[in-house]
């Protein structure tokens, strides 16, 4: 399909769609933000122990959750970061304890200190994202959450939409099954799978760079950007076709 911004009239034709997979974290949630202070608090703390010349210890900024960690799963993120800044760890295992200096270790270092913030301060859904998933529901289009993150049902469930989605794709669910993460295309392809329609006419919502090259990947009918700090032209050069600021304007009759 051609890129476009929305503009008044230009909401897909959501009758016509078999499914929509949404992604969660900065999507359905803001917890994207919860991601990324948990994501800085742990590198930073990380940094400010490493002692070789040749490693760039330098400040781990929004830039670098952007560019390294946004919408991957959360090894990988760990992974990826620490080669963009010279840093070689051992891998270690998914069950190594946050003070093990290992790829996993600070990987799980991170998971604890996002669970203690979603705890604290709980979630609410973006009001524009009700809204939507409020009139896909109207008109019966199945949904699934596709997510990188383990904690998507706790996230679903402490955000009160958890019983909107027939089918979630998780972390743990594309551990269990071997499925490669975003930006492959993979856990797309079984939540559409799972809900028994063909990606090519299902619709993929992404916010994070990663995600938009899975569902661009994937054949899927349209891929839909929402940028919540990434950039409009960003999410379009890496697959979007249609790209908003606010999943309510993607509602018919909504805010343009």
């Amino acid at each position: 399909m051609t890129q476009e911004t929305i503009t008044p009239g230009s909401t897909p034709d959501w009758r016509s769609v078999g499914a929509v997979l949404f992604d969660l974290d900065g999507v359905l949630t803001p917890t994207a933000e919860v991601h990324m202070v948990a994501w800085g608090e742990m590198f930073n703390a990380f940094l400010a122990t490493v002692d070789d010349e040749g490693a760039d210890t330098s400040e781990y900024t929004d830039a670098d959750y952007f560019a390294h960690v946004d919408g991957k799963p959360r090894y990988d993120g760990v992974r990826d970061f620490l080669a963009s800044r010279g840093i070689e760890l051992p891998e270690g295992s998914a069950d190594d304890d946050a003070d093990e200096v290992t790829v996993r270790g600070l990987g799980n270092r991170k998971n604890l200190a996002f669970n203690e913030v979603l705890e604290r301060d709980g979630v609410e859904p973006y009001p524009g994202s009700v809204l939507l998933l409020d009139h896909l529901a109207e008109i019966g289009v199945p949904l699934a959450v596709v997510s990188s993150s383990a904690n998507a049902p706790a996230v679903l469930a402490a955000a009160g939409i958890a019983d909107r989605f027939g089918v979630v794709v998780d972390g743990k669910v594309a551990a269990t099954d071997g499925l490669p993460g975003k930006p492959a295309p993979d856990t797309y392809l079984a939540g559409a799978e799972r809900l028994g329609v063909p990606s090519s006419q299902a619709v993929v919502v992404e916010d994070a760079v990663s995600g938009v090259r899975a569902g661009a990947a994937g054949d899927f009918a349209e891929v839909i950007g929402v940028d919540r700090g990434v950039g409009l032209e960003t999410l379009r050069e890496n697959g979007a076709t249609l790209v908003c600021s606010d999943l309510a304007e993607l509602v018919p009759g909504g805010p343009a």
